[in-house]
């Protein structure tokens, strides 16, 4: 007489541990300041870890103006300076930033991952290449 195989149950919790921000990047940055014009420079209240690029979405709430740019999506264009990203969106004619002591605060996110890359006809290839600011697993677990 056979029985059938058990099935396996939940996958005990050391063996999937809860995805910890911290231990991903290029993460969320808030913002200190932006300057329009034909690209946009976004300075972020610390230096980040974003990479030429990095495609990029910004959350600006209604209180700091440039509402033009919530939800927005672009490249990383340039980093002129740690703390710097110029983002490959014309901004000439938005309302311009401003500062807010609002708790929601304006923030540009890292957006796409490492399971993204090459495809054919085989599916996803695990070719050990990046793509320029993917998110990598830098958990020390």
């Amino acid at each position: 007489m056979s029985f059938p195989v058990p099935y396996p149950g939940p996958v005990p919790p050391y063996n999937n541990v809860p995805i910890n921000p911290q231990y991903f990047k290029p993460r969320q940055w808030f913002i200190s300041a932006i300057s329009l014009g034909r690209t946009t420079n976004v300075t972020t209240t610390t230096d980040h870890d974003y990479v030429i690029g990095q495609l990029c979405r910004l959350l600006i709430p209604q209180a700091n103006g440039t509402i033009q740019l919530n939800e927005q999506v672009a490249y990383v264009l340039n980093i002129p300076a740690s703390n710097q990203v110029e983002l490959d969106i014309n901004s000439l004619n938005f309302n311009s930033f401003k500062t807010s002591t609002q708790p929601t605060q304006p923030q540009i996110l890292a957006i796409g991952d490492i399971n993204l890359g090459n495809i054919n006809a085989s599916g996803n290839l695990n070719t050990s290449t990046l793509i320029p600011g993917s998110y990598q697993n830098i958990s020390p677990l």
